[in-house]
C-alpha cells in the first residue's frame, strides 16, 4: 500500500539513507544562508524549510476555502470581513487575506529558488555523504514546490487561459534567490499566463526526471506528473492532459482506494499523491499560537469547535439529491446548524477540529481519472481506457449505478461531487465559461473584474512597473 507524501517539518528523516545514516534536519529557517549548502542535514533542512512553508494555512487551506465559497459548492456566512469582501466580489488590493497569499507564496518561491540556484554548484567533494542524486532529488522537489505554488498564484491572480488564449498578463516570474515574500524590490512587470504556465511546465519536466518513483515522505515523480496532467488541463492541452493522467494511472504507485477513509485518517491509502499533512505541533499555524492559522476548521460545523463558516450551499445538496445515495453525501456531510444558525449540511474531509490539523488535499488518483475521461472526450480519444468506463469507476465506488452513456456535463457533475470542498470548482467554472454562482450576476461572470484578485497593494505602491488587474484598486 502506498505511503502518502506527508509534507511536515520531520527531524531525523530516513529516506534513501540507512536508518543508520539518519539526519539530524535543521530546519531551513534557523539555518543562517551562508552555512545551508555546508552539510548534508543542512542542505536537507532547507529542503525540508520548503515543505514546511508549504503548511502555511494561507497556501494550504485559504486557496481552498476561497475557490469554493468564491464558487456555487459553499454558503459563505463568515463574519471575517477580508472573507466577506471576496465572497461578495469586492476584493480590495488592501485585502489581509490576498495580501497573506501573495507573500507567504513568494516566501517559498524565493526558499525554493535558493537550492534550485546553488545546490548544484556544491561539490559532492566538499560536503561528506551528498551524492549527485541527493543533488537532483532536492533540486527536483524544490522545483516541484515552486511549480505548485506558481500554479496557484497565477490561478488567483490572473484571469484563465481561455480569458485571451494565455496572453493576458499573470504574476511575475522570479528565478533567483531573495529571501521574504516581498518581491517590489524587483520591480518586476507580470509575466503573462502562456509565461507563467511554460515556467511551471518545465519545472515540473524537470522534477520528473531527477525525483524517483517512490521518495518515502515527499514528493516524487508521480506528484510532478499529476500537476501537470492539471496543468495541461487548465490550458485545454488534452492530448498531453490525457496521457500525463495515464501515466499517473498505470505507474502502478497509486490506485483507487476501496471507500473514502483516506479523508485524514488513513495516512496509508493508495488514493493520495501528494497531501499536506498537519499534526497538533506541525501545521498551518502561528508558531507562537497553535492552530490559529488553521483555515480548515471553517468548514466544519461549529458543534464540535469548526468555526460553521463555510456549509454546502443550496445548489451542490440539490445536485446530491438529484441522484440519492451517493456516498460522497451520504458519508462525507453532517447535518449541523451554520454559524447564522441556519439548518445545512458541512463536509467531514477536514474532520481533526480538535487538534486544528485537518490535512490539505493537493493531489489525488480520482482527479487523474476525471483529467483522463475529460481530455479523452474532448479530444476523441481513449487513452488509458474510455470516459465512460472512468467515469463509471468512480460512480460505482460512490455507490451509483453505471451510466450508459458520458457527456461533458456528465463529467463536469462527477467533477464537482468527486472534488467539492478541494478547491477546483471555481477554477472548473471559470475555464468552462460558466458563472461562479447559479444564476449569478455580471460581478461573478467569467471574465469579471473581480472573479481575480487584485494584486497586493503593497506591490502596486512599492514598483511603478507593475500593471493592477482591471477593477481593482
Amino acid at each position: 500500500m502506498k505511503t502518502i507524501k506527508i509534507i511536515a517539518l520531520i527531524l531525523g528523516l530516513c529516506f534513501t539513507f540507512s536508518c543508520e545514516d539518519q539526519l539530524n534536519v535543521v530546519p531551513e529557517d534557523n539555518v543562517a544562508s551562508n552555512t545551508v549548502f555546508g552539510s548534508l542535514a543542512t542542505i536537507n533542512g532547507a529542503v525540508v524549510g520548503i515543505y514546511s512553508k508549504n503548511q502555511s494555512g494561507d497556501l494550504n487551506g485559504m486557496p481552498q476555502l476561497i475557490s469554493e465559497f468564491m464558487s456555487d459548492n459553499v454558503n459563505f456566512v463568515g463574519s471575517f470581513p477580508a472573507l466577506q469582501d471576496i465572497d461578495q466580489f469586492e476584493t480590495l488590493a488592501t485585502n489581509g487575506s490576498i495580501d497573506n497569499i501573495w507573500i507567504d507564496a513568494y516566501e517559498l518561491i524565493g526558499a525554493a529558488n535558493n537550492i534550485i540556484v546553488n545546490l548544484p554548484d556544491v561539490s559532492t567533494e566538499d560536503v561528506t555523504g551528498l551524492t549527485e542524486a541527493d543533488k537532483a532529488r532536492f533540486v527536483g522537489e524544490a522545483k516541484f514546490l515552486r511549480a505548485l505554488t506558481y500554479l496557484r498564484l497565477v490561478n488567483h491572480f490572473a484571469q484563465p487561459f481561455q480569458f485571451n488564449g494565455g496572453s493576458n498578463l499573470g504574476v511575475p516570474i522570479i528565478a533567483m534567490p531573495f529571501e521574504g515574500g516581498d518581491i517590489s524590490e524587483f520591480q518586476l512587470e507580470r509575466s503573462t499566463v502562456n509565461q507563467v504556465h511554460s515556467f511551471i511546465e518545465q519545472d515540473l519536466l524537470d522534477a520528473i526526471a531527477s525525483l524517483p518513483a517512490d521518495n518515502g515522505e515527499r514528493a516524487e515523480s508521480g506528484a510532478a506528473r499529476a500537476l501537470l496532467a492539471r496543468l495541461y488541463l487548465l490550458r485545454e492541452q488534452w492530448t498531453e492532459a490525457a496521457d500525463f493522467a495515464n501515466q499517473v494511472i498505470t505507474s502502478g504507485e497509486y490506485s483507487l482506494a476501496a471507500n473514502y477513509d483516506f479523508y485524514d485518517d488513513n495516512p496509508t491509502s493508495s488514493e493520495h499523491i501528494f497531501v499536506v499533512i498537519n499534526t497538533p505541533t506541525d501545521g498551518p499555524q502561528d508558531e507562537s499560537v497553535p492552530g490559529s492559522d488553521e483555515v480548515y476548521v471553517n468548514f466544519f460545523n461549529p458543534a464540535p469547535g469548526g468555526r460553521g463558516d463555510a456549509p454546502f450551499s443550496q445548489d451542490l445538496i440539490d445536485a446530491f439529491a438529484a441522484e440519492p445515495g451517493d456516498r460522497r453525501f451520504d458519508e462525507l456531510s453532517q447535518a449541523a446548524s451554520d454559524a447564522g444558525g441556519n439548518d445545512t449540511f458541512f463536509t467531514t474531509k477536514y474532520p481533526d477540529i480538535v487538534n486544528n490539523a485537518s490535512d490539505g488535499m493537493e493531489l489525488r488518483i480520482t482527479e487523474m481519472y476525471l483529467i483522463r475521461a475529460e481530455a479523452n472526450f474532448r479530444n476523441g480519444s481513449s487513452v488509458g481506457d474510455t470516459p465512460l468506463n472512468d467515469i463509471n469507476m468512480l460512480r460505482n465506488r460512490a455507490g451509483l449505478g453505471d451510466l450508459g452513456t458520458v457527456d461533458l456535463d456528465a463529467i463536469a457533475l462527477e467533477r464537482r461531487k468527486e472534488l467539492c470542498f478541494e478547491g477546483h470548482r471555481r477554477m472548473d467554472l471559470l475555464r468552462n465559461n460558466l458563472n461562479l454562482r447559479p444564476g449569478g450576476g455580471p460581478e461573478s461572470a467569467p471574465g469579471a473584474n473581480k472573479v481575480i484578485f487584485p494584486i497586493i497593494d503593497d506591490e502596486i505602491v512599492n514598483n511603478p512597473n507593475i500593471t493592477q488587474n482591471p477593477g481593482s484598486f
